[in-house]
């Protein structure tokens, strides 16, 4: 009997790390750690700060792997040498599989957290699935985006041991920085959106306009995390604030190239000010 193994073990192993080039890797991590971070500081405690994170981490996965999968013809049209669904070294079938598995997965992992709370982390996962399928080609876009991260502090602050809900600023902040993440990602693809067919409002609005309009919305949901919860603002809180809005501008308004991935990456840089606010007034999440 042979020791080594079979052919399609090995083929299996060599796409592991095809798979996680394919899910979007930058998104995944910072959202998974961001939300953990938040859950932590809510009072989830290890267990259901740890139960977070892996039902966060599988929605992420599920919704990126679908998205490579339902994007393959026109990622290969456009040449798109990023993705290993438009190069040929992952087959769209493979990418659709993973993101089914990881959905069942994050079904059962968010539910962990309670029937409400799991509940609300479903529906922002949906919303981006929604968007994969069918939202994305519609002037209704940045809806699906506002959804799903809205759901977020959501999902952490229904799952507290004691019947609590979320306070009104933390859930709109998330919304608003779903938004402005929305806009910077598309960014660098509008003009192959544009010749595939895909209109979502950013396409329609134009670059310049994004250009402008996503610091706006990120800066604005800076402020609100740090003018919402009850209370005096500290420095700490200005500073972050004062942060973000630089970030966010220099990031996205100045212009760049026009295929940078760097307004994407000022926009994951804002959202950390804003969750920094977030873990100095993580009791206050809960109302």
């Amino acid at each position: 009997m042979s020791l080594h193994p079979s052919g399609a073990l090995r083929r299996s192993t060599r796409r592991v790390p095809v798979l996680l080039r394919s899910c979007h890797p930058e998104p995944t991590v910072a959202v998974t750690v961001f939300v953990t971070a938040l859950a932590v500081a809510a009072g989830r405690g290890p267990s259901g700060s740890a139960a977070v994170g892996a039902a966060v981490l599988a929605g992420q996965l599920s919704v990126g792997w679908c998205n490579d999968a339902v994007d393959a013809r026109r990622d290969t049209d456009c040449g798109r040498g990023d993705k290993p669904v438009a190069t040929g070294t992952l087959p769209p079938q493979v990418a659709a599989a993973a993101a089914g598995t990881a959905l069942a997965l994050c079904v059962p992992l968010s539910l962990l957290s309670g029937l409400v709370a799991g509940a609300v982390h479903l529906t922002g996962v949906a919303a981006g699935w929604a968007y994969n399928l069918r939202w994305k080609h519609t002037v209704l876009s940045p809806l699906p985006y506002a959804v799903g991260f809205g759901s977020l502090p959501a999902f952490v602050v229904l799952g507290l041991p004691s019947p609590s809900r979320p306070a009104w600023w933390a859930v709109a902040a998330g919304a608003l920085l779903g938004v402005g993440a929305h806009l910077v990602n598309v960014l660098p693809d509008i003009e192959d959106d544009l010749a595939t067919g895909v209109r979502g409002l950013p396409q329609r609005l134009g670059r310049p306009v994004c250009r402008w309009l996503a610091p706006c919305v990120m800066s604005a949901a800076v402020l609100v995390v740090v003018a919402g919860p009850p209370g005096a603002v500290g420095r700490p809180g200005w500073a972050l604030g004062a942060a973000g809005g630089i970030v966010a501008v220099a990031g996205t308004a100045v212009p760049s190239a026009d295929r940078s991935r760097w307004p994407f990456r000022a926009a994951v840089v804002v959202a950390g000010t804003a969750v920094a606010q977030l873990l100095l007034r993580g009791s206050d999440m809960a109302s």
